[in-house]
Order: structure tokens, then C-alpha cells, then sequence
């Protein structure tokens, strides 16, 4: 099924988003389970991993012979109505939610991607983004293989289905050995689910159970939905099979490249109530912005933080300064995509369609306003302005996250360098132009003490330009960006 969605972003639209270029790759999903109704199930897994993309979603499912698929472009609960699921028999099945890095917003590039090949039929879906995919390709193509999408995920799917290693096992070696970059993949085949992350362990993935099956997924919010246990992360480098035989985890040789899980998991894209490495999310935000409040205290009234993901950083904030926590704005949760264009009106409204500010809780006050990064500074001045239109006396921006002034390369569409606030401007020139009377960015320190974990475990590159593994080019949704000299990252030792 297809359908043709108009995203507000492409209407000219202010941003939808916290500051209009942090979004992150993917949401996906796994589930062994014979018995149980795996589409129906995957469905639900994939609704709770709605944040992490919305521009398509799919469901793939094997009824042990054959995979039948179904994929659409925009949220989940549009792609998919009860007379889909009748559609998609079998006993596992795997799921996406997309946000477009490499490869355009287009029905062709919905995943899971379905491909056949000597080596068999899959369905593949991938969070992340390969940093040498575009060479590979080039080289399969050379040998005579077509490629149907703009994605670096055919790529992967494309090198399984068509390898010529004897088992599926040695397949999979042989793909993990070869691609470089992020991935948290979930892979379907007629008797399998098999699930693979990147030695960095760069973007999250966790395991379950349900019943006498299994469930993988992004985030151990998908696991709630469904009432399943959680029981660990992958391993950074893991594969791991499930099928008739149960569980089984495949030993891969050693990369040498250090953990580098992406810290914006907990600055931004996980959902709060999720656990990553054995921490819920919400605490950790709120440390955030307890960490934010000793260093950059202020005399004001009220805190508030921009919704959703500055909200536990706004009450941690509130907390350690003893100014009091209040709702400020309210967020419409239901911006997303519509068939229905805006009138100038809406249009010349902006930001107002996402937030709308309460203004008892704002007039005549002095305001701290907690948020969670600024990328391109389009949206934050106007939400500044707004906050002002509403009788705010002063406005103080406090940020989760130090200066961003790099791209990302692994799969979180940041913007590229020409187009990063941060990377052109300092700190009081960023002040100026959002139009606040104060800013302060989070320190490295204060964030990495705020974790809980160590400096080294994380890929922290965004801030400070040196990247887990050599970086030559970047993909992005628009094809080739530019070229960058290799960095190897270079930690202080000091954090």
C-alpha cells in the first residue's frame, strides 16, 4: 500500500522540531513469537517508537515459506488499518519507523526493504547510517547488481541476499566485517529474525521476552507497549539468530573501534520512560538540568521547558535553583502530516502551530526556558518571541547539550557544517541572534558527569569534530555532501 502524504516541512512551515534539524534515522523492530499475532504486535511496538521517525513505516512478516510486506509513507497509524494486518500471516515479523538520512522521503525507500537474491529471500530494516556505502555500491553495481532505492540499507540487504558465502551465518560475518558506520539492524527471513548492531554500538537495541518468544526493538519503551520482559542490550558487534532452535548469539572476529553510543539517545531521541545501559532516560535528563543550574544559575521566576524531550531537564533545573517548575507551553502533539496545506495565515503563524504559550504563567516574569539543543537557530528565535508576545520580562535559555559544531555522520540528520549555528558563531553571537537576554550551553563535563557513565563510551563528535572511526564523506538525504580529512577521536582525559 502507498499513500502520498505532505510533511508540514516541505510547506514552508517553521520546523516541527526542537530547533528543525535534529531528527533521528529510525525506530525498529523484531518478534519471534509462533502463536501470537506478530503483525498486530509489531504494529503496537512500532506506535511506541513513533518519535524516533515519521515519515513512512512498514511491517514485514514470514509465514515460514514466503515474507509478505506492507510499507506506506507517513505515521504508523495511517499506514496501517486493521484490514493490513489480515495481510501479514506468519509467526515473526519485523518493523520501521523512518526518518530519511541517506535516501530521500520517498515510498521507494519505506522500509523494511524487501529484496530476493541468490542467496535467498529477506526483509531488512536499519537505524543508522554507513559511512561507506556509496563505495560499495559502486562496486556491486560494477558486478551487474541493481539497486531499486537511494538507501544505504539495500546496500546491506542487497550484500546479504547476494553473497556467496555458504551459510547464513558466514553471510552475516561477511557483511559485518565489510560495511562501517552505524547500524541496528533487524532482519527477516522465511524461517528467521535476526537482529545485528554495529560494533560501536552507535544507536540502541535491546532484547526481550514475550512469552516463549523473543522481541527486539530501538528502545525498551517498544518492550512496555507489548507487556514483554526486558532482558538486555545487544552487544555492540552482536548477531544474533532466532529461530526453531531458539536463541543463539554468532561470535564475529574483533574490530578494533571503541564503544561510541550516540549521547543525543539521552539528551534527546529516547523516549524518557526507556532504558539505556541500565538507566532510565528521565533521571538522567533531569541531572541534566540540575548539572545546567550550577553552572549557569540566573535570578528568575519560573522555569519552564520546551516540550517534550526539555521537560525533565526543566524540573531538574527548577529543583537544584529553587525557582519553581511551571507549563509555560503547550505543545499540539498532533502536528504531523496532512493532506491539507496551510492558508498564509497558518503559514505566518510558525512555531505557533507546534507551541502555544500560556501566558498567566509568563506575564510580567523573568523565565528560564530549558531545551535541549539549538542546531540551525531557526526556531529558537521564535520561540523566544513568542515567549515575549506573551508578557515574558526576560528570557533565559538554557541548553542540555554543549555547542553543537559538527555534523553527524551515523545517522541523525544535524544539519550539515555550512548550516550549524554553532559552528560559525560563539556563544553571546548565538545569544544575539535568538534574541535572549541570556544563554548557557551545558558544559562536556557537566553532561558526562549527568550520564553517569564514561566520557570514552560515548560518540561525543557532534561537539568536538573527532569521530569514533574515520569519517571520508558524508551521505545525506540529498546525496554526496562534501569530503573530510579522517579524524580518529581524541578524547580529553580530563572528562
Amino acid at each position: 500500500m502507498q499513500s502520498s502524504l505532505i510533511p508540514f516541512d516541505s510547506l514552508a512551515l517553521a520546523p516541527a522540531v526542537d530547533d528543525g534539524a535534529l531528527h533521528e534515522a529510525c525506530g525498529v523492530f523484531g518478534i519471534y513469537a509462533p502463536g501470537e499475532e506478530v503483525a498486530r504486535l509489531t504494529f503496537y511496538g512500532l506506535y511506541a517508537l513513533q518519535h524516533r521517525g515519521q515519515e513512512s513505516a512498514g511491517i514485514a512478516t514470514s509465514d515460514g515459506l514466503m515474507l509478505h510486506v506492507r510499507t506506506g509513507m507517513g505515521l504508523v497509524a495511517q499506514v496501517f488499518e486493521e484490514d493490513d494486518l489480515h495481510h501479514l500471516p506468519g509467526q515473526i515479523a519485523i518493523g520501521h519507523t523512518r526518518y530519511s538520512t541517506t535516501g530521500g522521503s520517498r515510498i521507494c525507500n519505506a522500509q523494511p526493504i524487501h529484496v530476493h537474491g541468490s542467496a535467498g529471500e529477506l526483509a531488512l530494516g536499519h537505524n543508522g547510517n554507513l559511512v561507506n556505502a556509496e563505495q560499495i555500491r559502486l562496486e556491486m553495481e560494477a558486478q551487474g547488481h541493481e539497486f531499486e532505492t537511494s538507501t544505504d540499507s539495500e546496500v546491506i540487504a542487497k550484500m546479504l541476499s547476494t553473497s556467496s558465502a555458504g551459510t547464513l551465518e558466514d553471510r552475516l560475518r561477511e557483511v559485518v566485517r565489510r560495511v562501517e558506520g552505524a547500524y541496528s539492524l533487524v532482519i527477516l527471513t522465511p524461517t528467521s529474525l535476526i537482529a545485528v548492531r554495529d560494533p560501536m554500538g552507535n544507536r540502541p537495541l535491546c532484547l526481550g521476552r514475550i512469552g516463549e518468544g523473543w522481541v527486539v526493538a530501538s528502545e525498551t519503551c517498544a518492550l512496555d507497549n507489548l507487556g514483554a520482559r526486558y532482558v538486555r542490550e545487544v552487544d555492540p558487534g552482536e548477531i544474533i539468530i532466532v529461530d526453531r532452535n531458539g536463541l543463539r548469539s554468532i561470535p564475529v572476529p574483533e574490530r578494533h573501534v571503541r564503544d561510541a553510543f550516540c549521547i543525543f539517545e539521552l539528551i534527546y531521541f529516547a523516549r524518557p520512560d526507556s532504558i539505556i545501559r541500565d538507566k532510565r532516560v528521565y533521571p538522567i535528563r533531569m541531572a541534566m538540568g540540575r548539572e545546567l543550574a550550577r553552572e549557569h544559575p540566573v535570578d528568575a521566576d519560573v522555569v519552564i521547558g520546551v516540550p517534550d524531550s526539555a521537560t525533565a531537564a526543566a524540573i531538574g533545573y527548577a529543583r537544584a535553583s529553587g525557582i519553581p517548575y511551571d507549563e509555560g507551553l503547550i505543545k499540539n502533539r498532533y502536528v504531523g502530516r496532512t493532506f491539507i496545506a496551510p492558508d498564509q495565515r497558518i503559514r505566518e503563524a510558525g512555531v505557533q502551530l507546534k507551541f502555544n504559550p500560556i501566558r498567566e504563567m509568563l506575564e510580567g516574569k523573568r523565565v528560564v526556558v530549558v531545551d535541549d539543543s539549538i542546531v540551525r537557530g531557526t526556531t529558537t528565535p521564535h520561540v523566544v518571541k513568542l515567549l515575549r508576545e506573551a508578557g515574558a520580562r526576560e528570557v533565559h535559555m538554557r541548553i542540555c547539550a554543549p555547542q553543537i559544531t559538527d555534523p553527524c555522520y551515523f545517522g541523525v540528520d544535524m544539519a550539515t557544517t555550512r548550516e550549524l549555528i554553532g559552528a560559525h558563531m560563539d556563544v553571546e553571537a548565538v545569544r544575539r541572534h535568538i534574541g535572549a537576554d541570556s544563554l548557557g550551553h551545558l558544559s562536556m563535563e557537566g553532561l558526562i558527569r549527568a550520564t553517569g557513565m564514561a566520557a570514552e563510551s560515548f560518540c561525543l563528535a557532534c561537539f568536538t569534530g573527532d569521530y569514533p572511526i574515520p569519517v571520508q564523506l558524508s551521505l545525506d538525504k540529498f546525496g554526496l555532501e562534501r569530503t573530510r580529512e579522517p579524524q580518529l577521536v581524541a578524547l580529553s582525559a580530563s572528562l
